[in-house]
């Protein structure tokens, strides 16, 4: 009987491999960590040889545990790191042993070339997004003029999954939300977009066809099947990337619906029928045919660890240091953070800086821990409204995941500067459970993708907004927006400190 999925994560810092059952339920699941190389600053790389040995490991230690799921696993679906540039030969083999990854910066002064010469205006039609080093297009550029042996050698471009859906099946093919985040693909059409190549000066040959997220890509090698252990001929999906893959696997799948994931930094996700084509909106299409527009904040969960590092040079706990914030009032007497630690990803303002505005004397240092945690949602909060304001759709409920969901006293603060309920998943690993519903999906088990997530993802009790709590901070963000706006006038000031 085939009733279960096998689901693959490329991530930054391991492969996973998990076995899923027909309830959503994680049976088992290994992984095998990797490393960044950082030949330079700002640089940052790993070896798609390294990925796929992670593959073979984790797949291998999963049926060890479970021998018996091999003639079991319906389908295969991968998701992975997105923007990772892996440049493949026609024989098979890399034209270059490492990937810039999509924290890679060295494509930062060919943005800014783009940037003086078009206006958002004029390419955010064609793109989807504003321009940001983190999207293939501009690493594609990098390579063409400081690596172009290599892109010479260079049949087809990949992203890190479609590069192991490659080893795993011989095929090749890019999905439609990694190729929406490339900068290269025509939100319209869902295919290349000639506009934005020559806009860029790269040559269309090297992409490879764009499919969506649930189709069927092939089926496993034999050569394959014997260095795991899995059944030769078992369908893979296409696929996704890891992000689009875990909005899925938290259920955030309809408009009105917004994703909130905060790690070190923190995205926004709102779920909408098209593209929000703004300067300070990226775009990335799901895996059910509609679009995800996000925001990102470079500084998140960093926030805290800054605070913890700084005021107690580690020496508390995470948790320590919210109940220390727990004991603050509402507002933190008003002192406002401003939580750009490592600048803003998109806009004029990519060198923003952090900074508490506000101190007076009755400050201590709990309302320094809850300001941070409180400057975080309204930075957040600026960009969901910006958001609403696009879609001219109002935001229904916020599903928390990463890190900063461990903390009830962060989420209470988020729902309450929101202004909407929080849930949290149960299951924390939504992109498993959101390539466990593709495949669910694409075997025939559900109707739909959508249908598959629905029965699978459980939540935690709703997080209402505090009333209390929600007048104060509905009087304190058009302060933090004026601050910040105010700001961005001295950013260039400090540059030129250079201190």
């Amino acid at each position: 009987m085939k009733d279960l999925y096998l689901a693959i994560d490329v991530g930054t810092g391991s492969v996973r491999s998990a076995l899923v059952d027909g309830e959503g339920t994680i049976l088992a699941i290994a992984s095998r960590e990797h490393e960044q190389i950082v030949p330079q600053y700002g640089w940052s790389e790993q070896s798609p040889l390294e990925w796929w040995q992670g593959v073979t490991e984790s797949i291998t230690a999963v049926l060890a545990r479970y021998p018996q799921a091999r003639e079991r696993i319906a389908a295969i679906c991968a998701c992975g790191q997105m923007h990772g540039t892996v440049l493949l030969e026609a024989n098979g083999e890399l034209a270059s042993p490492t990937v810039m990854l999509w924290n890679d910066k060295r494509s930062a002064p060919l943005v800014e070339a783009f940037e003086q010469q078009y206006d958002a205006a004029s390419y955010l039609s064609h793109s989807g997004n504003p321009a940001t080093p983190a999207w293939p297009g501009f690493k594609l550029q990098w390579l063409r003029d400081n690596q172009p042996q290599a892109l010479a050698r260079t049949a087809t471009v990949l992203m890190p999954k479609d590069y192991i859906n490659f080893r795993l099946t011989g095929e090749i093919a890019q999905d439609r939300t990694e190729a929406s985040c490339s900068f290269l693909m025509d939100p319209k059409s869902g295919e290349w977009s000639q506009h934005m190549l020559d806009c860029l000066g790269l040559n269309a040959a090297i992409l490879p066809p764009i499919l969506n997220a649930q189709e069927i890509l092939g089926t496993l090698l034999p050569e394959v099947a014997r260095d795991t252990g899995l059944q030769a001929g078992t369908p893979v999906l296409v696929g996704g990337g890891d992000y689009p893959m875990a909005l899925l696997g938290s259920g955030v799948s309809r408009p009105g619906l917004v994703s909130d994931v905060t790690g070190t930094s923190c995205i926004i996700t709102a779920i909408a029928p098209q593209p929000l084509l703004d300067a300070e909106i990226s775009n990335v299409a799901t895996c059910l045919g509609d679009w995800g527009a996000f925001v990102l904040l470079e500084t998140g969960g960093d926030g805290m660890r800054w605070a913890r590092r700084a005021f107690h040079d580690n020496a508390l706990s995470y948790a320590e240091v919210s109940a220390c914030a727990e004991t603050a009032p509402a507002g933190s007497k008003g002192l406002f953070f401003l939580p750009y630690l490592a600048g803003e990803r998109l806009g004029q303002y990519r060198n923003a800086r952090a900074q508490y505005f506000g101190i007076a004397a009755n400050h201590r240092l709990a309302d320094l821990h809850r300001s941070v945690l409180e400057g975080v949602a309204f930075a957040a909060a600026r960009h969901i409204n910006i958001m609403e304001q696009a879609s001219g759709q109002r935001l229904e409920r916020v599903v928390a995941s990463g890190g900063g969901a461990k903390s009830a006293l962060w989420l209470k603060i988020k729902a309450s500067i929101y202004g909407i309920p929080l849930v949290v998943p149960q299951e924390p690993e939504c992109s498993v459970i959101g390539c466990a519903a593709l495949a669910a999906a694409a075997v025939g088990h559900f109707s739909s993708p959508a249908a598959a997530a629905s029965h699978f993802v459980r939540y935690s009790e709703e997080v209402q907004p505090d009333p209390a709590w929600q007048a104060i901070y509905q009087r304190m963000q058009p302060v933090f927006n004026r601050i910040y706006f105010n700001s961005q006038a001295l950013y260039g000031e400090l540059d030129r400190l250079a201190l």
